[in-house]
């Protein structure tokens, strides 16, 4: 039939890192944008405001101490004034724990960030993964086609809009980032622990297994998507099935009359 000429590691690693850090790129900048569009540091600058009054008004209440001083100072003084300090800034935190206006600004900001983050990582996987690879066919990313790296399907044929979709959003964006992100953010908050992090390691082992033991050394992504990566000048990659089929018809008509000869 054909040879799989799968693309060398080598190759692969330097197309995963281009791609990587224009992604990195493109996420940070549609995040920023969605910062502005959301207006951020009206509700931070709020948030900050509003602190910043707690802790001038419980300055006044504790005769004229200092709220904002380093560590290093506060080494400095004596037992007396760090008690003085310790009992002004716990009555500071704890009044402006519930401020209103401060609880709302905080939200809000949590809310930006919750949403920009995601569609940010989203946006960038839709333009670098998807849209840039109908563009230049063969599923091929700027990373791809700078370091001679195609897509196919693993039985030859050029992958479609649907596949490459999938390879993108649900491989790629959900399992590979947004799932493994709100795992180590759930860890951080305290909310998961040990299940998280054996999540995580199964996550891991997945990947690990599917690029050691499948021959064609896929990822989670190409794996949902029935994806390979190949050498692009070298990978016989058919257009659609029907010509796949008209393909193996005359090799196998070529084989037959080959057999004829030698019989």
């Amino acid at each position: 039939m054909f040879d799989l000429q799968k693309a060398n590691i080598g190759k692969r690693i330097s197309a995963f890192l281009f791609d990587i850090i224009l992604l990195f790129t493109f996420t940070v900048g549609f995040a920023w944008a969605i910062f502005g569009i959301a207006d951020y540091d009206k509700y931070g600058n709020g948030f900050n405001e509003i602190k910043a009054q707690y802790i001038a008004e419980y300055e006044s209440k504790y005769n004229g101490i200092d709220l904002d001083i380093s560590d290093e100072e506060y080494k400095k003084l004596s037992a007396d004034a760090k008690a003085v300090y310790d009992e002004a800034l716990a009555a500071a935190n704890e009044a402006f724990g519930k401020d209103e206006g401060a609880a709302y600004n905080y939200g809000m900001m949590i809310n930006i960030i919750m949403i920009a983050v995601p569609l940010g990582v989203l946006l960038s996987y839709l333009i670098l993964e998807f849209a840039i690879p109908l563009f230049l066919r063969n599923g091929q990313t700027l990373g791809k086609k700078i370091f001679g790296v195609a897509l196919m399907y693993t039985n030859g044929v050029k992958v479609t809009p649907v596949g490459l979709f999938i390879r993108t959003v649900l491989g790629k964006y959900t399992v590979e980032t947004m799932v493994p992100l709100m795992i180590i953010a759930l860890i951080f908050l305290g909310k998961l622990g040990f299940v998280g992090t054996v999540v995580l390691f199964l996550l891991l082992a997945l990947e690990l297994g599917l690029l050691i033991f499948n021959k064609t050394r896929p990822m989670i992504h190409d794996a949902l998507a029935t994806t390979v990566c190949v050498d692009m000048a070298s990978q016989m990659i058919f257009e659609n099935e029907a010509e796949l089929i008209e393909y193996k018809k005359k090799v196998h008509e070529e084989a037959a009359e080959r057999a004829k000869y030698l019989n």
